[in-house]
C-alpha cells in the first residue's frame, strides 16, 4: 500500500541511531522492549545499556540474583516488568536452552510479554507480519484515518490491531512496525505535532478536520487514590538504619523501604507519636523524632498518588538488626526512596 511505503521511507532517512536497531538478536530487542514499556526512549536507554553491559546474555541475566536486577532497574517504575523480566530469562536459560521463541504465538507464553512485544519481537527478529499497536500506533492512526472508537476500550483494541495488520508491509514487517512507532514518537507527537512537514498531510483526516488535538479518544481512568505515607528513618548511635523488604503482591514487591506507617492523612509529630506508642519498633524505646521534609513530597502513580514524608527517629540502640548507613545504597529501592536516601546522604 501506499500509506506503508511512504512510511518505510520516511523511517529510512528519519530514524535515530539506537543500539537496539544495530541487532536482530532476539534477547536484545526482547530487553529493550520490556525496558520502553511505559518508558520514553531517552530515559530508558541508560537502562538498556547498563542491562547489557552486567548481563550481556540471557543465561547471565538467568543466573543473577532477583535483588540485584531490581537494583539495576531501580529509577524505571512499574517493578514487575523487571521481576518478569527475571522470571523470563530463567525460562529462556532453563527450559529453551538459551533459544527464544521465533513466533508470535510461542512469544506469548513469556511472563511479560503482551501483544504489542510478542509482535515487535516476532517481526523484528523473525520477519513475522505481526503489527503492533502501542500509542504512538494509536496515535497515528486515529489522526490518519479520523478513528474516534476510545483506545483504552475493547472495541478500540480490535479495531486498531486490524487496522494495523491490514497495513503492514508483509515483506518489510520489522521496518513497517518500528517506522510506524518512530513516526509517532518524533513526527505525530501528542501535542503540538509540526504538520507542514509530514508526509501525510493531505490525506489525513485529522488535519484536515482540525482534530489534531481531539485525536486519538482515550476514555478518562478513574481519579487516583491519596495515600499517605510514613517512613521512620531510624539513626542509630553506631551508624545504622533499619530497611525492610515489601513482601506480597504490589507495585513495590521485593523492594526495600524504611518502616512505614500509613495513615488517612497528612499528620503531626504528635499525632505520629501517639501511632507509635503501640508500633512493635518503639513501643518500649526511648527516642526523639524530627520531621524531614515539611512539605509532604507527592510522588504520582497510575492510580493513586503518594503524600510522603519522612521522620527521623534518632535512637541509641536499633530494636533490630539493622543495615550500616554505607550499605544502604546497596539495596534495591523504589525510587520515592532512593531520592531520599541520596538527599540525605547517609
Amino acid at each position: 500500500m501506499i500509506f506503508s511505503k511512504k512510511l518505510i521511507h520516511w523511517y529510512s532517512i528519519n530514524k535515530r541511531s539506537l543500539p537496539w536497531r544495530e541487532t536482530k538478536n532476539p534477547y536484545h530487542i526482547w530487553l529493550s522492549e520490556i525496558i520502553l514499556q511505559q518508558t520514553q526512549v531517552n530515559q530508558g536507554l541508560p537502562f538498556y545499556d547498563a542491562f547489557i553491559n552486567k548481563f550481556p546474555s540471557v543465561f547471565d541475566l538467568a543466573a543473577a540474583k532477583e535483588s540485584a536486577v531490581l537494583k539495576l532497574w531501580q529509577g524505571l517504575g512499574y517493578y514487575s516488568r523487571a521481576r518478569n523480566l527475571h522470571a523470563s530469562a530463567k525460562y529462556v536459560a532453563n527450559e529453551l536452552q538459551g533459544v527464544f521463541p521465533d513466533t508470535y504465538k510461542d512469544l506469548l507464553k513469556l511472563k511479560g510479554v503482551g501483544d504489542y512485544t510478542a509482535s515487535a519481537i516476532a517481526s523484528i527478529c523473525f520477519n513475522e507480519p505481526a503489527a503492533v499497536v502501542d500509542g504512538n500506533v494509536y496515535r497515528v492512526l486515529s489522526r490518519y484515518f479520523g478513528i474516534d472508537t476510545p483506545i483504552n476500550s475493547s472495541k478500540g483494541a480490535k479495531e486498531f490491531k486490524a487496522l494495523a495488520q491490514e497495513l503492514i508491509d508483509k515483506k518489510n514487517p520489522s521496518d513497517f512496525n518500528q517506522a510506524i512507532m518512530e513516526f509517532g514518537a518524533i513526527q505525530c507527537k501528542p501535542k503540538n505535532p509540526d504538520c507542514s512537514v509530514c508526509p501525510f498531510q493531505e490525506p489525513c483526516v485529522a488535519f484536515n478536520k482540525n482534530k489534531i488535538a481531539d485525536l486519538p479518544v482515550k476514555i478518562k481512568s478513574a481519579k487516583a487514590k491519596k495515600k499517605y505515607f510514613n517512613f521512620l528513618v531510624f539513626i542509630s548511635e553506631d551508624g545504622k538504619t533499619i530497611l525492610e523488604k515489601r513482601e506480597g503482591k504490589g507495585i513495590w514487591q521485593n523492594l526495600y523501604q524504611f518502616p512505614l506507617i500509613e495513615t488517612s492523612k497528612n499528620c503531626d509529630a504528635s499525632q505520629l507519636k501517639a501511632l507509635l506508642k503501640t508500633h512493635d519498633l518503639l513501643k518500649s524505646h526511648s527516642y526523639t523524632l524530627s520531621l524531614y521534609n515539611k512539605t509532604p513530597l507527592v510522588h504520582k502513580l497510575s492510580h493513586q498518588h503518594l503524600y510522603t514524608t519522612f521522620w527521623i527517629v534518632n535512637i541509641k540502640d536499633l530494636p533490630i538488626e539493622g543495615v550500616l548507613f554505607d550499605d544502604v545504597r546497596n539495596y534495591a529501592v523504589p525510587i520515592l526512596i532512593g531520592n531520599f536516601i541520596e538527599s540525605f546522604d547517609f
